[in-house]
């Protein structure tokens, strides 16, 4: 019997890695339930491991970051420390036992670092007053790099299939990528090529230290915190078309939405990735998709896959629900915290999602 959703069903091949058994990736999400330390908590590994016994044919974790000072979020899972190994080995074994492909995402929240959490000012490319946040020397631009090809390093020693590296929402990566937050005068800051330099080094470091099917992704966002569309187009352009990258992920805020630069109007923020020449790298998108349509017309927009967030958050087996019952559709906001509860968030991630306006109603 066949479905309209049947294309979402489809496996999806990668240059390197296993394939995703469908086209549903769980969404990187903050959730505040590791440990203080970093370490992985029982909250944090049943949330995780009933994604993938739910069916998402990619379990990705919440940002992981790759520095103790570049924490973004109490109760962040760490990356960054051999502490960190065993908890990560365990979740890594349990995710890819369900048929899912494990992978960390990479995170260094850089000047959006509260200063009260990791007890020293944050780090940017540039000094900004706003934040109180100094400019990192060369010298540790080069050490940011290294940790994060050792936390990518790390991921594939606690055996993860692969990384994905946080690039988008104003975090560190697209820190250096901005004109407005990197005035940098040095070599990687000035033009597009020294501010993306970093995010091309990183890659590299990770091609040339990991296993040769290790697989890598990248998340952008192509606006907001200073960011031009035409530059991260450019940027996605010569990772699509390079072939070191696996998949990128491009986070869109909406993927129904337009562009907020007026130049770009007249069509969906997303067309202008689908239309890039991408040869084996695929591409996957966020933003708002919460009904299995939104997720079929992203795929028929000319996606490879799509990464769900909030309907995830409802529903712990939002695949597999969808490929039992065709007319499957998400709960309506606002539901209780006992519904978020069962679909096993912990105290903390229920709490988080309470500061979500409209998510959890009033007990």
């Amino acid at each position: 019997m066949t479905s309209p959703y049947d294309p979402l069903f489809q496996p999806l091949t990668f240059a390197r890695g296993p394939a995703m058994q469908n086209r549903f990736a769980l969404a990187p999400l903050t959730n505040l339930q590791s440990h203080p330390d970093g370490r992985l908590s029982e909250d944090e590994f049943r949330w995780l491991t009933l994604r993938a016994k739910g069916g998402f044919g990619m379990t990705m974790t919440c940002a992981a970051h790759v520095q103790r000072q570049g924490q973004g979020f109490p109760g962040q899972l760490g990356v960054w420390s051999d502490d960190h190994l065993e908890g990560l080995s365990r979740l890594a074994a349990a995710i890819r036992a369900e048929g899912s492909l494990a992978v960390v995402q990479l995170h260094h929240a850089g000047m959006r670092s509260p200063k009260a959490l990791i007890g020293q000012a944050p780090v940017c490319p540039s000094d900004d007053e706003k934040t109180e946040a100094r400019a990192l020397t060369e010298a540790e631009v080069e050490q940011l790099i290294e940790d994060f090809v050792a936390a990518a390093v790390r991921a594939e020693k606690a055996g993860f299939d692969g990384v994905e590296l946080h690039g988008a929402h104003g975090y560190i990566l697209a820190q250096f990528l901005s004109p407005e937050i990197n005035r940098r005068t040095d070599r990687f800051g000035g033009s597009l090529e020294n501010r993306a330099s970093v995010v091309f080094r990183i890659i590299e470091g990770v091609r040339a230290r990991c296993r040769p099917d290790f697989s890598l992704g990248l998340r952008l966002s192509p606006e907001r915190f200073g960011l031009k569309l035409a530059e991260i187009r450019q940027v996605a352009a010569q990772l699509l078309a390079g072939g070191q990258l696996d998949y990128l992920d491009m986070s869109l805020w909406d993927v129904m939405k337009e562009p907020n630069e007026d130049e770009f109007k007249g069509r969906s923020l997303m067309s202008w990735f689908t239309d890039l020449e991408r040869g084996a790298t695929r591409l996957g998108v966020a933003g708002k998709i919460m009904r299995p349509a939104d997720a079929l017309h992203c795929l028929q927009a000319g996606c490879d896959f799509v990464f769900v967030g909030r309907a995830a958050i409802l529903h712990h087996d939002y695949p597999r629900q969808l490929r039992a019952n065709a007319s499957f559709h998400p709960a309506s906001l606002p539901v209780s915290a006992d519904h978020l509860r069962k679909e096993g968030l912990g105290e903390a991630f229920v709490g988080y999602m309470r500061t979500w306006a409209g998510f959890v109603a009033a007990d």
